[in-house]
């Protein structure tokens, strides 16, 4: 494979490939694509949740997978035309979200403080966590105990590379050690070294990076779209001076840090000059074939100015591994940062959405004091066996990562309900 190292092709466990011809990343994508885990982000919200907008209109929002595949498109198409293998980078992109727990970065807040005493959460980390260990594909002999033992879906070493966004364990962001995201657990750390063999330190492959600026674009542009289907955004008000200082303050504060307002302005004004932007919207099948295309040349400005600012820095080989970094204009990450400013500002910071969110964290918070209490009742069988095996070694923080790990594999709807079921009256 053009650019991949026979390093880059191995796996945690050896194993031989079943059919002639097919790569070990077609290989490492088909197995996302079939994952339990992929199909559960189908029940977790992106950031319209579906049915409850008033609006004749609302179309079917985003969820955490249908974000997830628009995410590969993107990021697979970007990749190849940087000279990426294509497959490698739609693993990586499929695989972002998949650490997510119920109810998204609220339900990520609330766990974190559940799991104190046994190295926090984080999405991020969680993700590795299912691809290394938690979702059931293939096992291996344990040295020690003799045990069959969970190796996840055994993907690729430049797979979980490229899937890897934060390289390193809590606490050891290379600039800021306060910061809260982190990529691995503690007890995940020797696979973690394992696929780091020859990556410098905190530093992420290419192929990582172009997933990440997919992701930032899909849902930059997305969740903009599925604020204004849902009739929670009204285009003229970014036209409004109060509603557009109240977006460049979130942006300068959660999306680009520091930024000086005059310069969000001038992306937010670069964006509404576009012959193509959406000035109104009313729901009618020409408005919405409008905002698609609105949509379409956003991705397109977008990912185009990375390639292009990225081949004028290393010309036009292959880019792989670690032999480039994406670049990304200024001007185009400003861009970006107020699309996600706007859809913070008007769909993720409405009253109604606040209220939902506590009540969110109650769930979450009452979920795992019934599950700390009545466990191994409530834990599924893969999880139960684990928390029997955590309690025979007499290891506190083991069991209660197990439920915190039973806990984040559902998703919306199943946490409510396992809840509801855990403190009903007996």
């Amino acid at each position: 494979m053009p650019g991949y190292s026979g390093a880059d092709l191995e796996r945690w466990e050896p194993e031989p490939d079943k059919r002639p011809g097919r790569t070990a990343f077609q290989r490492d994508r088909a197995r996302l694509l079939h994952s339990a885990a992929l199909r559960r982000l189908a029940g977790k919200t992106q950031v319209v949740t579906p049915g409850v907008s008033g609006q004749a209109w609302d179309a079917s929002p985003r969820t955490r997978l249908t974000h997830s595949l628009e995410c590969a498109q993107v990021g697979r198409e970007l990749g190849a035309a940087l000279g990426c293998d294509p497959d490698l980078v739609e693993v990586a992109c499929l695989a972002h979200d998949l650490g997510h727990p119920p109810f998204g970065h609220n339900g990520e807040r609330a766990l974190d403080e559940v799991a104190a005493d046994c190295g926090g959460f984080e999405g991020n980390a969680q993700s590795l966590r299912l691809l290394t260990r938690i979702e059931p594909k293939r096992f291996r002999t344990d040295p020690e105990t003799g045990e069959p033992t969970s190796v996840g879906l055994n993907l690729t070493r430049a797979a979980l590379d490229a899937a890897t966004k934060y390289p390193w364990p809590r606490g050891g962001h290379p600039t800021d050690p306060t910061s809260p995201k982190f990529g691995v657990y503690e007890d995940d750390l020797p696979v973690f070294h394992w696929l780091r063999q020859g990556a410098p330190p905190a530093g992420t492959c290419f192929e990582a990076q172009v997933m990440d600026w997919a992701d930032d674009v899909a849902y930059s542009v997305h969740d903009v779209e599925d604020g204004l289907h849902a009739g929670h955004l009204d285009p003229a008000m970014l036209l409004a001076e109060p509603e557009r200082r109240e977006v460049f303050a979130v942006a300068a504060s959660r999306y680009a840090p520091g930024a000086d307002p005059a310069e969000l302005a001038e992306a937010l004004d670069r964006l509404l000059d576009q012959e193509w932007w959406p000035h109104g919207y009313d729901g009618s099948a020409l408005a919405q074939a409008r905002l698609k295309d609105a949509t379409s040349q956003l991705i397109g400005r977008f990912c185009q100015a990375a390639e292009e600012a990225t081949r004028a820095a290393y010309g036009t080989g292959r880019l792989t591994r670690y032999a480039a970094r994406l670049v990304v204009p200024g001007p185009v990450r400003l861009e970006c940062a107020v699309l996600k400013a706007v859809a913070d500002r008007y769909v993720m910071q409405r009253a109604d959405q606040e209220r939902l969110r506590a009540e969110q964290r109650v769930v979450i918070a009452e979920l795992a004091d019934a599950l700390i209490a009545r466990a191994p009742h409530g834990l599924d069988p893969q999880f139960r066996a684990l928390f029997a095996t955590a309690a025979a070694d007499g290891d506190d923080a083991a069991r209660l990562r197990v439920i915190v790990d039973q806990i984040a594999s559902l998703t919306d709807a199943s946490a409510r309900s396992l809840r509801a079921r855990l403190t009903a009256p007996r």
